[in-house]
């Protein structure tokens, strides 16, 4: 666990990944799936989102009932009239510092590059496999199954929600 983090705190990484590894289209979601949208909010309510400039940029505010960190190099980026509820990071390291002082577990929710740079340091994946394999633009990084233990799995028509935590 990173030093900048409480004890106990968690960094999860939330994210729907379709059977090939494709989590993004032209900056959006190439499938809609209300169920998962509801999920991805029940999960994530009441903790702290960490996500990079693109992900916040194709969600256009902060959600509601959550601390969020944005990531990214422009130093000169702001959140335009949310800058007030959102705090900026230039590293991942800089947003689990100031995640450590915000509610909860830190969420990781996004893109591709913070998604990798967040692996190595991840207690948990709850993942959406989505059942589908569509074009898109933007993968959800390779990771080793044998240094996970998946503590649950939620089977849905053409989709799952699964839960992992890293192996001891």
């Amino acid at each position: 666990m990173p030093s900048e983090l409480r004890p106990g705190q968690r960094v999860v990484l939330v994210a729907a990944v379709a059977d090939n590894g494709v989590i993004g289209a032209d900056g959006d979601i190439p499938w809609r799936i209300p169920e998962d949208f509801a999920h991805f909010k029940a999960t994530t309510l009441g903790h702290t989102l960490v996500m990079g400039r693109a992900t916040y940029d194709s969600i256009g505010r902060p959600l509601p009932g959550r601390a969020t960190v944005v990531v990214t190099r422009d130093p000169a980026w702001t959140a335009g009239e949310y800058a007030d509820q959102v705090r900026v990071a230039h590293s991942l390291d800089e947003a689990l510092a100031l995640a450590a002082e915000l509610p909860g577990d830190v969420m990781v929710v996004g893109g591709a590059q913070i998604y990798a740079l967040a692996m190595p340091l991840a207690t948990h994946q709850v993942l959406t496999e989505v059942h589908r394999s569509p074009e898109g633009d933007t993968r959800y990084p390779a990771w080793d199954r044998d240094g996970w233990v998946e503590t649950a799995r939620d089977e849905r028509e053409g989709w799952a929600i699964t839960w992992w935590e890293r192996a001891p």
